[in-house]
């Protein structure tokens, strides 16, 4: 989104919330002198894949096979796809990678996968794998397949957990830039904030409808649950 305003404008100030580094996706020059008109928030996301996985791993010890979907004309899905496909390595875990352009394929994805072909459904950083996570949960449903996101949202929706920032905490900090804009303030002049508290969430109610017992350790690391 954020490229897209800025591609599209050409003086209005623009604050983002992003999940990759803004520095190197060429939105700012640096954390502390934008020097631009774009500022915002950054959020850990990319960041953290490797990290999820293993959560994950921990979540299910015998996990052998994970499936993530993702755009490939998206850099920064391709680039936590490639974070995942590391750290699957070092786990022992295959990493299938199914490549969708589009919410089409992707639900023709969805639709062609069978009970038992993959251990767990793992989430990378791709913004339209993200506003499909309803279809995703459905789908993983009706195969009794675990699925791993990066936002507690989503699990409330049905899916078995998270880890990842509260992105209410990113909303929050993100409105006071633009109060601050709003009060005169020049985007270049303002330094691009972090949200770095992370949250591991889990929905137990999910994991007793697949018929898992999550680890008691894993349990009590939990900053939420839902039962």
């Amino acid at each position: 989104v954020a490229v897209s305003v800025k591609r599209a404008t050409a003086d209005i100030p623009i604050v983002f919330v992003v999940g990759t580094d803004p520095v190197k996706a060429g939105f700012v020059e640096s954390f502390a002198k934008p020097g631009g008109r774009l500022t915002g928030i950054h959020m850990l996301g990319m960041d953290l894949t490797a990290k999820r996985l293993e959560i994950l791993k921990e979540i299910l010890p015998k996990l052998r096979r994970v499936v993530t979907f993702y755009n490939p004309k998206n850099s920064a899905a391709r680039e936590s796809a490639m974070l995942g496909r590391e750290a699957a390595k070092r786990l022992g875990i295959e990493f299938v990678e199914r490549q969708v352009a589009s919410v089409e394929e992707l639900r023709a994805a969805l639709k062609a996968l069978k009970a038992g072909e993959v251990g767990a459904f793992f989430q990378v950083s791709d913004a339209m794998i993200t506003s499909q996570a309803q279809s995703i949960i459905e789908a993983a449903r009706a195969i009794r397949l675990p699925t791993m996101f990066f936002e507690r949202g989503i699990v409330a929706q049905g899916a078995l957990a998270s880890y990842g920032v509260n992105l209410h905490d990113g909303g929050r900090q993100s409105a006071k830039h633009v109060q601050r804009i709003l009060a005169g303030t020049n985007p270049k002049d303002l330094p691009v904030e972090s949200v770095d508290r992370l949250e591991l969430v889990l929905n137990l109610r999910t994991a007793q409808e697949l018929g898992l017992t999550i680890p008691r350790q894993i349990r009590l690391r939990a900053d939420t649950t839902i039962e």
